[in-house]
């Protein structure tokens, strides 16, 4: 199923479709035997990809790329045109989840051994969900990014953060996995090591604020402070002064 590229920010395709057609590609490709991988753009991926060649054409190449971060929004409308849906990641994983459940089809989970969750605590939080699923996975290092996991679960999801985890992704299209998907943090709200912010801050774009505010380690806050300086302050200059999607 092709999908149209309606929309180029700053070199990267963005699929502009409403939340029914998203979840209607997503269906499809469970039931289509080949690689699809999925990316959920957000500002930091679009600045990354700006001085990464090949995490950008990793972008373009990807069957569905679904918008993620608020700005990405607020870039749509610089540019004259209407974002027709926003999906966090963490929701975009559930409604895989929830598919792969109804299908019997397995799921392999890719975890960052350095992250705040362990495979074994992501595993125990899904099940908890569906307790049929069929789980399997390993902690990882993030930076190998090159082993092949010859895994027999359809489904791949990958939580090394941008740009490891769609390179790590897209090393997979030999392998027997129909989708692949990274969801950063996606995994920690999982487990609970991390709160989500409340419904109304991220509607309107606040998430950054709540996080600032989250308990966490400051190797893991520190890194939380730059990209949020990159999604903020960054991102929104660059947009203001670029005249070309």
């Amino acid at each position: 199923m092709k999908i149209k590229k309606d929309h180029t920010i700053l070199g990267v395709k963005i699929n502009n479709l409403s939340k029914s057609d998203i979840l209607k590609r997503i269906s499809f490709f469970l039931d289509e035997k080949k690689f699809h991988q999925i990316a959920t753009i957000n500002p930091e991926f679009l600045l990354e990809a700006q001085k990464n060649l090949c995490f950008r054409i990793i972008l373009n190449n990807c069957a569905l790329n679904v918008v993620d971060g608020f700005g990405i929004g607020c870039a749509f409308l610089r540019y004259g045109s209407h974002l027709k849906s926003r999906i966090a990641g963490a929701d975009l994983m559930m409604e895989i989840l929830k598919m792969a459940n109804a299908r019997g089809l397995g799921v392999f989970l890719a975890v960052n051994k350095d992250g705040l969750s362990r495979f074994e605590e992501v595993r125990s939080a899904i099940l908890k969900i569906y307790p049929k699923l069929v789980i399997k996975g390993a902690n990882f290092e993030k930076k190998v990014v090159c082993c092949m996991l010859y895994s027999t679960c359809p489904v791949l999801l990958c939580n090394f953060g941008a740009p490891y985890q769609e390179v790590f992704l897209d090393s997979q299209k030999d392998a027997r996995i129909q989708l692949a998907m990274g969801v950063g943090g996606s995994f920690d709200f999982l487990t609970g090591k991390i709160k989500r912010a409340p419904a109304w801050m991220r509607q309107i774009g606040l998430e950054w604020l709540w996080r600032i505010f989250q308990a966490q380690q400051w190797k893991y806050k520190k890194d939380r402070l730059k990209r949020i300086w990159k999604a903020v302050i960054v991102f929104p200059i660059k947009i203001i002064l670029c005249n070309e999607k």
